[in-house]
């Protein structure tokens, strides 16, 4: 009777003792990082007993844990995550890693203003269909472009000197110059908008370092601006391949 009353008691003591050990608190290691980069500022909540740390300028962050309680890992930008810890977890000698994940934005309807037709054509301040001018084309205007029918004017005493003036010290045809290079820097914009350069490379084969000379070199044609004003992609595209054979073609002769 006695013995069986020993055996009892230290199969009690080591339930006792088993159970204590399982819920004995420990301090876990861990590491949070973001596409394999370490993330600081995230907060680590232990569900349970409520502890929060937050994780250091390198991801790292060291929390007390019993086996089977939850972590929840958070932050503002980040997709938050739940880990339940398990006894493997508490006795590695491996640090805990946790990848997080970049929320997705959202964004909110737009609503567009109902008087956003308002214009001042609408208001008729100016005439429909006017033709707008650049910061270019309005200074060639404001200086005036010389034609020698201008001179007959000298008979009414009405004739500008403005544009005779700007015609003789080249102000005329510096401003000419600059409408163009608006153009084409225009032109280049909608050019790279339709097409990357990954099309070029990929696509038509252009070499990765002369692409932008063959962009220079397509803008110089005037078939393909006025395609490319049309908005018209797929003529654009047509085309593009056959001024980048052409193109391949000078590169080539002149590489011999």
């Amino acid at each position: 009777m006695e013995k069986s009353k020993t055996i009892s008691a230290v199969f009690f003591l080591f339930f006792v003792q088993t159970g204590f050990g399982q819920t004995e608190l420990k301090q876990l290691y861990g590491k949070v990082v973001v596409n394999s980069k370490p993330i600081e500022g995230v907060n680590i909540t232990n569900t349970n007993s409520q502890i929060t740390v937050v994780s250091d300028v390198e991801g790292s962050f060291s929390i007390q844990v019993k086996e089977s309680e939850i972590l929840v890992f958070s932050a503002v930008n980040l997709n938050p995550v739940k880990k339940r810890i398990t006894k493997d977890h508490l006795t590695s000698e491996e640090l805990l890693l946790i990848e997080m994940t970049i929320k997705e934005l959202e964004l909110k309807e737009v609503i567009i203003n109902e008087n956003a037709n308002i214009t001042a054509e609408n208001l008729g301040i100016i005439p429909r269909g006017q033709k707008k001018y650049t910061q270019a084309e309005r200074q060639l205007a404001t200086a005036g472009d010389f034609k020698p029918i201008m001179l007959l004017g000298l008979l009414g005493g009405s004739m500008q000197l403005d544009p005779l003036i700007n015609k003789i010290n080249g102000r005329t045809k510096q401003l000419k110059a600059n409408v163009e290079i608006e153009k084409k820097e225009k032109n280049l914009l909608k050019l790279g908008y339709l097409f990357d350069d990954v099309y070029f490379v990929q696509k038509l084969q252009i070499r990765e370092e002369n692409v932008n000379e063959f962009k220079l070199f397509v803008i110089e044609n005037a078939e393909f601006c006025n395609v490319l004003n049309s908005k018209n992609k797929t003529s654009a595209e047509f085309l593009l391949g056959e001024l980048a054979a052409k193109y391949k073609e000078i590169i080539s002769s002149e590489n011999k």
